[in-house]
């Protein structure tokens, strides 16, 4: 199988999750075998609502919507274009994903295939039923991906290199247990956002996805912010007031009582408009319910900051501040060659 045949494949799975989004499920009738997989996956989506209480159809349908718009033969070709596949060796590549938002190993799923490499997975208990489907229907639009791509509950044997995603006390195990084979291991890490005290009510609406979407559970997600000394927070509470129905949520509103019951308890200083607080900490992540903040003196020394922390930090939101800052609201739209932690995973892939 060449690389057309698999960039065909997967822009054909883009148009299968077309038929799922936030505007509604519909059936179209130019899929290719969706009488045999539309109202399969329609169920697969219930299911996983089930055995994931975070898992609510609107984040469900924001991820489906998401991978939609980005598996097209434009994009794909663009992405796949900046790289030579002709010399692949093909070799069978350990995935270890994590649960936190939906699909959220399926960027490294799409790079080791799209390379040409097998793929074997051991998914998260909290994200078990949407890929294992979306595999089964690659298999029906190119069968010559059968036999490429497995699935595992047991301990990963026979791979020759592993992509594995955890917290940091997880990755000091696998970085133990994988030493002996060629690796990317992900730790822990947040996003920040720079406010000056000059942004449009646009924009802080913009930023309220970045912090809400996914509950916050995404590494993508704001979790920090720095803002100016004296900065005024009732803009910034008046921007995201359009995610306060997220507190008739049991599962986040649970989180928030509690973590304001533990802050009031210790008499840490907070603001709080019924569905967020924001407190002055120097920590990264941030407790579901809860955004971090700090005060910056000028823009020089936070920069000095931001670069000191780079390993902590996913994505920067700014507007003029570094220079490969994400602009309001677009963190949880990453595009094809947006790799996490800024490691090049197609490149990772070409040369083990």
């Amino acid at each position: 199988m060449n690389l057309e045949q698999r960039i065909v494949a997967f822009s054909k799975l883009g148009d299968f999750l077309s038929q799922f989004s936030n505007s509604g499920i519909e059936k179209k009738s130019d899929i290719p075998h969706n009488d045999l997989f539309f109202e399969g996956f329609t169920h697969q989506l219930k299911l996983a609502k089930e055995h994931n209480g975070w898992f609510n159809e609107d984040n469900v349908l924001f991820a489906i919507e998401g991978w939609s718009n980005l598996l097209n033969l434009e994009n794909l070709k663009k992405w796949t274009s900046a790289y030579s596949f002709s010399k692949i060796d093909s070799k069978k590549v350990a995935i270890i994903m994590a649960g936190n938002i939906p699909l959220v190993g399926f960027h490294d799923f799409l790079s080791v295939l799209i390379s040409g490499h097998q793929v074997l997975v051991k998914l998260s208990s909290n994200d078990k039923q949407l890929l294992p489907f979306l595999s089964k229907y690659l298999e029906f639009v190119e069968p010559e991906f059968k036999g490429m791509i497995s699935f595992t509950d047991e301990k990963l044997t026979g791979f020759d290199a592993v992509i594995a995603t955890g917290s940091d006390n997880t990755a000091r195990y696998f970085e133990y247990y994988f030493k002996d084979k060629p690796s990317i291991i992900r730790k822990n890490r947040n996003s920040v956002a720079v406010l000056s005290g000059e942004e449009s009510k646009e924009d802080l609406e913009n930023l309220s996805h970045d912090i809400f979407r996914y509950y916050g559970l995404g590494c993508r997600n704001v979790s920090k912010l720095w803002v100016p000394k004296d900065y005024n927070f009732d803009a910034f509470f008046e921007g995201l007031y359009n995610w306060h129905p997220v507190i008739n949520d049991a599962k986040y509103a649970n989180n928030y009582d509690y973590n304001k019951a533990v802050y009031l308890m210790s008499e840490f200083d907070l603001l709080e408009n019924g569905f967020l607080m924001i407190k002055e900490d120097q920590s990264f992540a941030s407790p579901i319910a809860t955004v971090f903040y700090e005060f910056y003196e000028d823009k020089e020394s936070l920069q000095s900051l931001l670069i000191t922390n780079a390993d902590k930090i996913q994505c920067i939101v700014s507007q003029g501040v570094t220079e490969n800052e994400i602009k309001f609201g677009q963190t949880q739209k990453p595009e094809l060659w947006d790799y996490a932690d800024q490691v090049d995973t197609i490149s990772f892939l070409l040369d083990i």
